[in-house]
């Protein structure tokens, strides 16, 4: 067996945790590959061992999981430093671009061909949130200890996501502590319902003021999303069109669009918000809050995650958020079709669903060929979005 090579040094990570986050296209299946290759196979700085067992805990986490992961391997081998600067490094270069195309994108006035690529883009969406729920419903059905209650958890979370948007935490969090219940789990082990706590009694500041909201929005996408970044675009959808009025429907699905289509985390579309709400400061300032929980969660839990693992509230509660979390990704599809103005947005929507699960093309190629489509429409007359 090949001995672990040596931990990098700072700089080595600032670099490899850079380049990944310059190049991670494809959201965390392309994160987790990238993280194996460079910790496992190439700098043997990993065992295949504490990877997966890497993998296994990020997941049990809410948050944006292969951040998370990013995170930890960089604690792994250079401790608070390495989790900062890996995290960092990570995320920041996407960070940039995004901001730079919702600056394009979000502008007072747009040439036509960037209006008909953000609604050509934004067309698929849908179909990607489709996809991305089916990409998630095998691994939990084959982990659900009582499938018939996991289709119970997976339906509710679809009909809250598509009906509810502005309730959805509080129907995971429900789930969650439904499933507790049913387990008989005893009062003397309370550490999930301390944790899941926060976040309800910080929804008694959101109000406060414009930034306040946004960070409570930020927060609520980093610290909840449960089952990847989409589990949380009806919420979001909810708060930045209905609420607080900082987007249109189309311009919602535009940020939703370039969260996928640039490299690093899907979460990052909050940054789009963020900037539509209070410019670049509020795109950074959300971005800040939606990443600070993945942070804290590794820097503060890293050393307990095998009790984390081993910890039957948190398994209880995660066998009924996952589902419901993967029924509210596919029911978000729902809001996001209906946001469509415009007839040939359905035959975008149309074809974008043909290519993901029938010829099964890949998510970010989908996206860019559906923005392409709509470039094309708009300078062939085609009406945009109002």
């Amino acid at each position: 067996m090949t001995a672990p090579a040596a931990p990098p040094g700072l700089a080595v990570v600032l670099r490899e945790w850079g380049r990944i986050g310059c190049i991670g296209f494809g959201g965390p299946p392309a994160h987790i590959a990238l993280l194996r290759e460079l910790c496992v196979t190439r700098r043997r700085w990993l065992d295949d061992r504490q990877f997966e067992d890497a993998i296994a805990a990020t997941n049990l986490l809410p948050g944006p999981a292969s951040t998370q992961l990013a995170i930890y391997c960089a604690w792994r081998l250079r401790g608070i430093a390495g989790a900062l600067v890996g995290g960092l490094s990570f995320i920041v270069p996407g960070l940039v671009l995004i901001l730079a195309l919702a600056a394009l994108f979000l502008a007072a006035a747009p040439p036509d061909w960037v209006l008909g690529a953000g609604a050509g883009s934004g067309a698929a969406v849908a179909a990607v949130a489709l996809q991305a729920a089916a990409s998630l419903a095998p691994a939990s059905w084959r982990r659900a200890p009582a499938r018939p209650r996991w289709i119970a958890y997976l339906l509710i979370g679809g009909l809250a996501a598509a009906t509810l948007g502005s309730w959805l935490v509080l129907i995971l969090l429900s789930c969650g502590a439904i499933e507790i219940a049913r387990r008989h789990v005893g009062a003397a082990d309370q550490g999930v319902a301390s944790v899941h706590a926060v976040p309800l009694l910080a929804a008694a500041g959101a109000a406060a003021g414009s930034l306040l909201s946004l960070a409570w929005v930020a927060f609520k996408v980093g610290a909840l999303s449960y089952g990847g970044g989409f589990v949380i675009i009806p919420l979001m959808q909810h708060d930045a069109v209905d609420t607080y009025h900082w987007m249109t429907d189309g311009q919602f699905l535009n940020a939703v669009a370039l969260g996928q289509v640039t490299p690093g985390p899907v979460v990052q579309t909050v940054a789009v918000v963020g900037y539509a709400a209070a410019g670049v400061g509020g795109g950074l300032l959300a971005a800040a809050v939606a990443f600070a929980p993945s942070f804290s969660f590794i820097l503060v839990g890293a050393e307990r995650f095998d009790r984390l693992r081993a910890n039957h509230n948190v398994r209880a509660f995660l066998d009924a958020a996952g589902p419901a979390a993967i029924g509210a990704i596919a029911g978000a599809a729902i809001p996001l079709a209906l946001a469509l103005t415009e007839t040939w947005q359905f035959a975008v929507l149309a074809a974008a669903a043909l290519a993901l699960f029938v010829l099964r093309r890949g998510v970010v190629l989908t996206l860019l060929a559906a923005g392409a489509a709509g470039a094309v429409a708009s300078t062939l007359g085609a009406a945009l979005p109002s």
